[in-house]
């Protein structure tokens, strides 16, 4: 079973696929910001916060989404939660990492 240190740890995995795509396609912020307003319409008094966070770094330079994408630190645990790059990695990529982070913690 999959705990939530797990769970952090193949965020960050996402987090930084989804990372090196924002260096060659800078277009994909803009689509984040769209999945977060249309996520807003909908989302629950207690998510909103933190899709507001996202729209603020959003807003900043793409080194600060980077960061915020690759790091370790606590406030980018917590917004990785709410990734709004969906549907950036292809299923083969995504796959990959779900694969990887099924198997049991001694096989990695």
């Amino acid at each position: 079973m999959i705990d939530h240190r797990q769970i952090d740890e193949r965020s960050l995995a996402f987090g930084r696929a989804i990372a090196t795509k924002l260096a060659d396609r800078p277009e994909l912020i803009g689509r984040a910001r769209a999945t977060i307003d249309r996520w807003m319409r909908s989302a629950s008094p207690r998510l909103r916060p933190a899709l507001q966070e996202w729209l603020e770094t959003l807003e900043g330079p793409i080194e600060g989404v980077v960061a915020l994408m690759t790091s370790r630190d606590e406030r980018s645990t917590r917004l990785r939660q709410s990734n709004p790059f969906a549907g950036v990695l292809t299923s083969a990529e995504r796959n990959a990492i779900i694969r990887r982070f099924a198997e049991p913690l001694a096989d990695r």
